[in-house]
């Protein structure tokens, strides 16, 4: 008889790259349990939704399943109010709060992280500065911050093993927390994609309409350059972003696989401005043959082989490998048109079927795989450590 599982995961709201990576988990544990802070039934897949999905009092809260992000000091209390006795193995799937979960004496919490809490370290005042939130929200977070830092840092210890999306997070997780992480990419569904030679003289970005993502800096460069851009996603920038763009910017709400699939394989380019912590986006679009154009820092320096490489620790780019994309290294519109225009002098150098084939060591079935083998090496190695 194997071990009894309960998994956490932040909040299932919608199907972006961190529940992409909670479906494998619970393919790999059908049995187990799955706990969240809240659930909008519906907005995840079958795979996940079939589950015992428990959610905790922030569930209950008035606008809760849009305005969640306002309750964000009462994260911590949510989510060590889940009773995991009983549980043998804790496997949590954590952006946010999931991994400082009370984990059962005798358990093995194994952590999945996306990334320590952005919204309180680097990513502070893309979220709470000045024009972003209404000065209460500001005063408020400004108070409770250092508060929630410590809960974060202290709470780590709860862990036994952390894995990383990307090396990237794995420093972040070292310089947070003061220990050491496994790497083990996101999955993506290669073999549902096929590379297009298509190009209907459009860019595409294809992403949550979140302040750090910089959605600004390409819906500008589209304004500067007359050039066409389409905007796939939704979120709390949105309003802002659409009295930003001019005529030649087109704004899509969120869109089912297959859709974003077509606009994939039918797109000159992917443009990709934000700094990420890994960012299966620029993957799939890769899986279709289209290049991008990507800020050159974090997780894109792990995934995309650039035309133009700098030496960048962690950076993948080879001088042999085929080129997959172009980085633009500074934050500015100006960077940005800048890759723009050096990608356009240089398209016939991007091959569809070699930029493809860059991605296929990311498909979902070597994550399954290594994620399986990880679990169960780190399970067996606890229990010898601490039997029952």
């Amino acid at each position: 008889m194997g071990p009894r599982v309960a998994i956490l995961h932040d909040w299932l709201t919608g199907m972006r790259g961190g529940e992409r990576c909670l479906e494998v988990f619970c393919d790999l544990f059908p049995d187990a349990d799955l706990y969240t802070l809240l659930h909008v039934s519906g907005a995840v897949s079958p795979t996940i939704e079939k589950h015992s999905i428990r959610t905790s009092f922030i569930h209950r809260l008035p606008f809760s399943f849009t305005q969640y992000r306002y309750y964000l000091p009462l994260f911590p209390l949510a989510v060590e109010s889940f009773n995991l006795k009983g549980y043998d193995l804790i496997i949590s799937s954590s952006h946010c709060v999931a991994k400082g979960a009370r984990a059962p004496n005798g358990a093995c919490h194994i952590g999945y992280v996306y990334t320590p809490m952005r919204y309180i370290w680097d990513q502070y005042d893309a979220y709470f500065g000045k024009g972003q939130v209404g000065w209460l929200t500001r005063a408020a977070m400004a108070l409770v911050r250092a508060r929630l830092q410590r809960w974060d840092v202290s709470s780590s210890n709860r862990v036994h093993s952390f894995v990383a999306i990307s090396q990237h997070v794995a420093r972040r997780i070292e310089n947070h927390y003061g220990r050491k992480a496994t790497v083990v990419y996101p999955p993506v569904n290669w073999h549902s994609f096929q590379a297009s030679d298509k190009d209907q003289e459009f860019y595409l970005m294809v992403t949550a309409r979140a302040p750090y993502k910089r959605v600004d800096l390409a819906i500008e460069a589209a304004n500067q350059t007359g050039l066409r851009l389409k905007i796939i996603g939704s979120g709390q920038d949105e309003k802002r972003l659409k009295r930003l763009a001019h005529s030649n910017v087109e704004f899509l709400s969120w869109q089912p696989d297959h859709i974003v699939r077509d606009y994939y394989k039918r797109c000159r380019a992917l443009i990709f401005p934000g700094e990420e912590d890994f960012g299966i986006v620029p993957l799939e679009a890769m899986a279709c043959g289209k290049p991008v154009i990507a800020y050159g820092r974090g997780g894109a320096l792990e995934t995309v082989v650039p035309l133009n490489p700098l030496l960048h620790e962690g950076a993948m780019a080879s001088r042999t490998a085929p080129p997959t994309g172009v980085f633009f290294y500074e934050q500015t519109v100006e960077a940005l048109i800048e890759a723009m225009c050096l990608f356009e002098r240089n398209r016939d150098r991007f091959d569809p079927y070699a930029v493809r084939a860059h991605v296929e060591p990311f498909d979902r079935a070597h994550f399954k795989d290594r994620m399986r083998e990880l679990i169960t090496t780190r399970y067996e190695e606890f229990r010898r450590a601490y039997p029952c």
